[in-house]
């Protein structure tokens, strides 16, 4: 029994949607893993506060321009009301969307490079949104923000499975999803903190501690190098990545067009056929985007359908949240 639980662990590290770490990497000691790529006196706590930024960041900014939309409004010169919204629903649906995409593709690659490649285009699209000067410009950005947060945060979880022993995984996994939750949470506080100065301030904020990130994370950061996996299929990514989008599209849009609207009705039975392609490419093809065996490990399979009500009851909330933001920052302009 004890054999075929440390099997299942395994399995659950190395099948983790964002395919954080091969068999080898997970089942090496954290010395030999770093042997000639990082100082020995890297520990990995350090890693744990380091890929623990890129989570805060990505999760910070998904709900912290919430409060900031009536000065948006305001210097912008009224714009819509569909114009406003995308500020947000950009982020939102890129985000969603690219999360098991950019997962897939970094396997291949080093995972401490890729999440410094998130760091670093995070950096650099806060300080355009910053420079933004109209809605449209705004927007553009944000979805640059979104797809950085997206690459950060699989390549963030594969780097705290390589540094931590077996036994130390779960608490090191708990203490990152804490710290994107607390982000999270925390938001529209920090937002409204922020926007007493300026809207601006609250991309502005993001560039020291990014830039910081970067420097620490060049130099402290176990090389964890790709392993030799086929390239992940462009149609399932396609599949997927559509599948997902017109999910949160229909799900951010649904107060303003209503169930019956003929846009939601179209963005839920894309919804549905994408998703529905996507799982029969998964169950028949021999090198699945998602491997279905992975939902055959109970404590893994236990652990998605009891997070999955929380995720959508939360996200709901925080979505409901937002559409008021909007409407009052509307009536004032």
């Amino acid at each position: 029994m004890m054999e075929s639980t440390a099997k299942q662990n395994r399995v659950i590290d190395t099948q983790h949607v964002g395919g954080s770490a091969s068999p080898a990497e997970l089942d090496a000691t954290p010395t030999a893993r770093r042997s000639g790529d990082l100082s020995s006196a890297t520990t990995p706590n350090q890693v744990l506060a380091i890929v623990s930024v890129g989570m805060i960041l990505a999760n910070l900014d998904l709900f912290v321009v919430n409060v900031a939309l009536p000065n948006i409004a305001l210097d912008f010169a009224n714009p819509s009301l569909e114009r406003l919204s995308w500020i947000l629903n950009g982020y939102t649906i890129a985000y969603a969307a690219l999360l098991v995409f950019f997962g897939r593709l970094s396997e291949r690659y080093p995972r401490n490079v890729s999440f410094l490649v998130g760091i670093g285009a995070f950096t650099a699209a806060s300080a355009a949104c910053a420079a933004a000067t109209d809605t449209e410009m705004l927007v553009v950005f944000r979805v640059v923000q979104a797809a950085a947060a997206a690459l950060m945060t699989p390549t963030s979880l594969g780097l705290l499975l390589s540094a931590f022993p077996p036994e130390g995984r779960s608490g090191a996994v708990r203490t990152w999803t804490a710290a994107g939750g607390v982000a999270a949470a925390l938001g529209p506080l920090i937002g409204g903190v922020l926007v007493t100065a300026s809207w601006r301030w609250i991309f502005l904020v993001n560039p020291p501690i990014g830039l910081i990130s970067l420097v620490v994370g060049w130099r402290k950061l176990p090389r964890i190098p790709g392993h030799n996996s086929s390239h992940p299929d462009f149609g399932a990514a396609l599949l997927v990545t559509a599948g997902v989008a017109s999910l949160v599209f229909a799900i951010v849009k649904v107060n303003d067009w209503g169930w019956h609207s003929p846009g939601i009705g179209a963005a839920c039975a894309a919804t549905v056929i994408f998703l529905g392609w996507f799982v029969a490419h998964c169950l028949r093809s021999f090198a699945p985007f998602i491997d279905p065996h992975l939902f055959r490990i109970r404590p893994f399979t236990g652990a998605t359908l009891a997070i999955a009500p929380f995720s959508a009851a939360f996200g709901a909330l925080l979505l409901s949240i937002a559409a008021g933001i909007i409407s009052f920052a509307l009536g004032q302009v």
